[in-house]
């Protein structure tokens, strides 16, 4: 919305500013923390007003687990409404619209929905279990279609979409992706990422802090692979008008570090599935629009370690009946190994930050 200040430039110069992705991007995401200071207050309040708590695991189903966990109990969950209140009201305003931000704001707010269906499920039952697989999978098929068909009707989009591009490679594997493997592919990307960050979203702090992380690199791939200069420079795909969403990347670290105040340890509410699946999805789709989804194994690379650790746990123990960690998903390994929240926490910020760094650094390696 603010971008289109930029015509009247010829009025007051430094409009002109807002002609300027970085620019827009930054200030977005500074938009998107004050938002998110401002929204947290009354938000958290009524969500512990209406108790709207997290289900915690009892000592049957986790062990020691739930002896580490208990100072949890009665947390107020759904806080991801409040990073995507804020995401998408600071993308509203700076970002220019086209159907790269519209497709990523619709699998968003999709996802979001989602996810406070399943958090309100979990609410009301008072127990962990939340909606079905079938439920799941039969909406994000739906969002899936949704932003696939968005992708291909528009003019701008309906081309460059079914190009595969590959890390360490300077021209794209296929030019034109059937239809069909490109709608099984981006649907594995929202699911896979999707899960993968809801795994990750189990202590204090954790799944937020490696998002922003993510959100930073895509950042600066999305605006890289708008710029046809530098997407020419790098050997990258170029993609006219995806570099808008640097701005909603930039949003989300904005976002991001206003949740983490109230997130980290000892965290005062949870994201819950409202937060950590809608984000998942977010990433994705936005991996998938600038032609870096392949390289989100290694930006990613704690939610693939998260994810991992679970397929591998219960793949020993169905064909071994015998457990490679003490727990999956890896970080309450860790925990039941002794080590304090907070220094898995930071540890894995820090590992999260060098597969960041190495994913960046796939740009230059073509």
């Amino acid at each position: 919305m603010l971008s289109y200040l930029a015509d009247f430039e010829q009025y007051w110069g430094p409009l002109r500013l807002f002609r300027y992705i970085t620019f827009r991007a930054l200030f977005g995401s500074a938009t998107a923390l004050v938002l998110g200071f401002m929204i947290a207050g009354p938000l958290f309040s009524h969500l512990r007003q209406f108790k709207l708590h997290q289900s915690l695991r009892d000592k049957s189903e986790v062990g020691n687990l739930a002896a580490l966990h208990a100072g949890k109990k009665g947390t107020p969950t759904m806080g991801g409404l409040m990073i995507y209140l804020s995401v998408t009201l600071s993308t509203f305003l700076w970002a220019e619209p086209n159907v790269y931000v519209l497709t990523a704001l619709v699998v968003y707010t999709g996802l979001t929905v989602l996810g406070f269906l399943d958090d309100y499920a979990k609410v009301t039952k008072k127990n962990s279990a939340g909606l079905n697989k079938k439920q799941k999978i039969i909406w994000q098929t739906l969002i899936t279609l949704a932003a696939l068909s968005m992708l291909l009707i528009h003019p701008d989009s309906a081309t460059k979409v079914k190009e595969l591009w590959v890390p360490f490679f300077k021209d794209p594997m296929v030019l034109a992706l059937p239809i069909p493997f490109l709608f099984v592919f981006l649907f594995f990307i929202l699911v896979g990422s999707s899960n993968a960050i809801n795994l990750t979203d189990g202590i204090d702090g954790l799944a937020i802090g490696c998002t922003i992380s993510v959100a930073l690199v895509y950042a600066i791939m999305a605006y890289s692979t708008g710029n046809s200069i530098i997407a020419d420079y790098l050997y990258i795909s170029y993609v006219p008008g995806v570099g808008e969403l640097s701005i909603i990347c930039g949003c989300l670290v904005g976002s991001g570090l206003a949740f983490l105040w109230y997130n980290s340890h000892p965290a005062e509410v949870f994201m819950g599935d409202t937060g950590s699946l809608a984000l998942g999805g977010l990433i994705g789709v936005i991996a998938f629009m600038v032609h870096q989804p392949l390289t989100l194994v290694i930006v990613g690379g704690i939610f693939v370690m998260e994810a991992l650790s679970v397929i591998i746990q219960v793949f020993s123990y169905k064909t071994r009946k015998k457990r490679v960690f003490k727990m999956a998903p890896i970080h309450h390994h860790f925990e039941l190994k002794g080590w304090p929240e907070s220094k898995v926490v930071i540890r894995f910020w820090i590992l999260s930050l060098a597969f960041a760094l190495a994913g960046l650094g796939t740009l230059k390696l073509r």
